[in-house]
């Protein structure tokens, strides 16, 4: 709810500012202690990894590695850490929900039915609230009565949905641990057709830019934490500059970072050819809200801009500040009819030589 009505409802309530830079901090020292330990590894959110540590047993022990790898990240970081050790992701999930807060739980093969059994259908991971209505309505309420429901019943009440939470509460799950890589990202570049200097158009080109690849972003359910901006001159020297965020897929708070990158790179003062934005360090997730500074209507518009752009395409709804005025265009376009006028001019020239000769 907005925090104004939050206040209004308990005024009594001590109101804490989230610190999102502060959270990709940890987020990031948690990854590379996982990262320098484990042999396979999956960053699924800002908090959340899948670890493969199949045939550990062995040679250490999984229980044995994993108990000494969470103590070492509670050790480093001070946060709380809870853990689930089990055959598939969905178990193991399922019993880190369980081990919270600050816990952990090992889930054997054998025992995997019996600890699903008396869990309640919301903790399965893909059923969400939607779904979870639909079989509460049907006096379904455990994963035990899930469970015992014919997969065809499910199949045709939820389409191949219905499959995939059928085998969930039953334990299967064959999902593997897809290798993490921070070098994922997402771009795109813009080459002049000719060289400039024009500030308020190159400006105006970067929020168009990030506007359109961050909208791919949220597209995939994805967040950055690395913004970099890259321009070449005319002579072809390429420059790039980056820096760190918290991680966001909004748009508005992108933009004002590329133009920052963009201020502080472009020192030369030289005709640039080419300008480009990339977001990596990309994770799984969907945008947190700051409560006090974004409100329910600002992402209510980024719903709704969204949604128009699923159904009649990206360039549906763009920001003013990406998008070029009546005057600007009619200048470019009378600019792009003088080109083709001398292009015309010169083609005839040329024919008119080739004939006298």
């Amino acid at each position: 709810m907005p925090m104004r009505m939050a206040r209004n409802m308990c005024p009594d309530a001590i109101i804490i500012r989230g610190d999102m830079e502060s959270y990709s901090k940890y987020s990031h020292m948690v990854t590379d202690i996982i990262a320098e330990r484990a042999p396979l590894y999956e960053k699924s959110s800002i908090d959340e990894h899948y670890i493969d540590i199949t045939g550990m047993d062995r040679f250490y022990g999984c229980s044995k590695w994993s108990h000494e790898l969470r103590q070492h990240i509670i050790k480093e970081t001070g946060l709380p850490i809870s853990t689930g050790l089990s055959i598939n992701k969905t178990v193991s999930k399922i019993a880190t929900g369980e081990a919270k807060p600050n816990g952990e739980i090992e889930v054997q093969k054998e025992i995997v039915l019996p600890f699903l059994d008396p869990l309640s259908i919301g903790k399965i991971p893909m059923i969400g609230q939607k779904t979870y209505h639909v079989l509460r309505s049907m006096g379904i309420a455990t994963i035990y009565t899930l469970r015992n429901i014919p997969a065809e019943m499910l199949e045709k009440l939820m389409g191949k949905n219905g499959i995939e939470v059928w085998k969930r509460a039953n334990g299967i799950d064959s999902t593997p641990v897809i290798s993490y890589s921070e070098q994922k990202s997402i771009s795109t570049e813009h080459t002049f057709e000719k060289d400039t200097t024009d500030m308020a158009r190159l400006n105006q080109l970067l929020v168009s830019m990030v506007e359109k690849i961050a909208y791919d972003m949220r597209k995939q359910e994805k967040l950055t934490s690395c913004v970099t901006v890259k321009i070449r001159y005319s002579n072809f020297d390429t420059h790039t500059l980056q820096k760190r965020i918290p991680y966001t897929a909004f748009d508005h708070v992108l933009a004002e970072i590329a133009k920052e990158l963009f201020a502080r790179l472009y020192q030369r003062r030289m005709l640039i050819r080419l300008i480009g934005v990339r977001f990596s360090h990309l994770v799984q997730g969907v945008q947190q809200l700051d409560l006090f500074d974004d409100t329910p209507e600002k992402v209510s518009l980024y719903m709704a801009m969204d949604k128009l752009r699923r159904r009649f395409g990206r360039d549906t709804v763009r920001r003013a500040a990406g998008v070029m005025t009546s005057s600007e265009r009619e200048e470019k376009a009378l600019k792009q009819l003088e080109n083709a006028v001398c292009e015309r001019k010169m083609m005839e020239e040329r024919l008119r030589g080739y004939y006298v000769s």
